[in-house]
């Protein structure tokens, strides 16, 4: 079996002669190079980012200081497969959620990875670097010199006398070719040292920066919230796609046939002709009723063409319950979730409606500190807590059970969480007996200037 890494291969027969040692001794010589590096560039940033800061111009320097730890974290993990082969992937990172440099560092700066990367870098630059130079120092130096002895006292020494590290004198050639010997037996022991040491600096290097042996189920689940991220853009983007072909299409067919039979029906004399018009043009604009709120219920237009805010006015103006709203967003946020936060405000105003007995309601939120944050509010007389949990076990009756109105509410806030979820967002809902009932939401994101049509 081939070694996967330095003490695999310290454990197999023919370490000495395989390329291991020699990976190790790179692997530590190179650690020790870009911990000097480090350490010099984080001196200079720090110092000319201190110095220039009381003009303004070095706060900049300062800031992209605290993100020193991703470059030198990207070089680690690269150096990594010279002591081990296995792939050393990092620490899961968000994705901002809108383009360009401020929205890039804002993430970076908020998520913990990037702190950890950091807090390595500093390591390395004051600590690691000394003891990688150290051991390659110990491990080689003394052996190699001690080694050379014989060629010391040939050419140097005249034949005469050598001196092994300033610090042992060597007169005669037996001695001489002694020393030789026990120079090849510390290169020896020196290699499997310096196998050592890069195999502990390469498992300290993995704990350091989150890359665990086995990330296999790590990356399986990024992916999977990627792919959920994904499913719920295409999901919205056919949502929009069927909302237009039927406002587009069936619903301007259905007007020019209601029109038609409405001046059919004024043309027609009285009789059974004209009440059979009147009965097929009534038909036609209860249709159109119809297919307008279907439309409606699957993508409004209004919250394609002018945002959240005006979405859910018009989802209060609807509403059976007076609904007060106060929502205070100057732009235009992800189209996932301005669409996701517009349906739970619709069905948490359903749920009022329906089953909390409440004589008003009141939406309230806006976006700060990188998130959407809404409230839905009404003095009804609450315990939606009890029936979103019945709801939430419904999927799992058997069946034939009977179901309620009311679980099925709790089922359909249930339903939303999940989708809220996918945006990295929560839903938290507060209904005491009695009331009031509180719903909060939370979808972290910022503005965008994607085009919305």
């Amino acid at each position: 079996m081939r070694p996967r890494n330095v003490w695999q291969a310290m454990s197999a027969p023919g370490f000495l002669l395989s390329a291991w040692p020699w990976r190790a001794v790179a692997y530590l010589l190179t650690g020790a190079f870009a911990g000097a590096v480090t350490l010099v560039g984080l001196v200079v940033v720090v110092t000319v980012g201190g110095a220039l800061s009381v003009v303004v111009v070095g706060l900049p320097l300062l800031v992209l200081t605290a993100l020193a730890g991703l470059p030198v974290a990207r070089l680690e993990r690269l150096r990594l497969r010279l002591a081990d082969r296995a792939p050393a992937p990092g620490l899961p990172r968000r994705q901002p959620t809108a383009y360009g440099p401020w929205p890039w560092l804002t993430t970076r700066l908020r998520e913990p990875a990037s702190w950890r990367d950091l807090g390595h870098a500093l390591l390395l630059a004051t600590v690691l670097w000394p003891l990688d130079a150290l051991v390659v120092t110990a491990a080689l130096a003394l052996p190699l010199a001690t080694l050379a002895t014989p060629l010391l006292m040939a050419t140097v020494g005249d034949g005469e006398e050598a001196k092994v590290l300033k610090q042992w004198t060597v007169t005669t050639w037996p001695t001489a070719f002694g020393a030789a010997v026990l120079g090849l037996l510390l290169l020896v022991l020196g290699a499997y040292a310096l196998g050592l040491a890069a195999g502990a600096r390469a498992a300290l290097t993995r704990v350091l920066l989150g890359a665990p042996r086995d990330a296999t189920l790590d990356a399986r689940v990024v992916e999977l919230t990627r792919s959920r991220v994904r499913l719920v853009d295409a999901f919205e983007a056919e949502r929009r796609r069927i909302e237009r072909d039927l406002h587009d299409g069936a619903q301007q067919r259905l007007v020019a046939l209601t029109m038609t039979l409405g001046l059919a029906r004024l043309d027609a004399p009285p009789g059974p002709l004209a009440d059979q018009l009147a009965k097929a043009h009534g038909e036609a604009g209860r249709a159109l009723e119809e297919l307008r709120e279907l439309i409606h219920g699957i993508h409004p237009k209004v919250l394609a063409d002018h945002g959240l805010a005006a979405a859910v006015e018009d989802a209060a103006d609807r509403s059976a319950v007076p609904v007060d709203v106060r929502l205070e967003l100057p732009g235009r946020l992800p189209r996932a979730v301005e669409a996701a936060a517009y349906f739970v405000v619709c069905e948490a105003l359903a749920n009022v409606a329906k089953h909390s007995g409440a004589d008003r309601a009141k939406v309230t939120g806006g976006h700060r500190d990188g998130r959407l944050r809404l409230q839905i509010r009404d003095n009804g007389r609450g315990g939606a807590e009890d029936r979103a949990r019945v709801g939430a076990a419904e999927p799992g009756a058997e069946p034939g059970a009977d179901v309620d109105a009311e679980a099925r509410a709790g089922s359909g806030l249930t339903g939303l969480a999940d989708r809220v979820s996918v945006l990295d967002g929560r839903i938290s809902l507060s209904s005491p007996p009695g009331g009031p009932t509180l719903l909060r939401v939370e979808i972290p994101c910022e503005w965008t200037t994607e085009p919305f049509a």
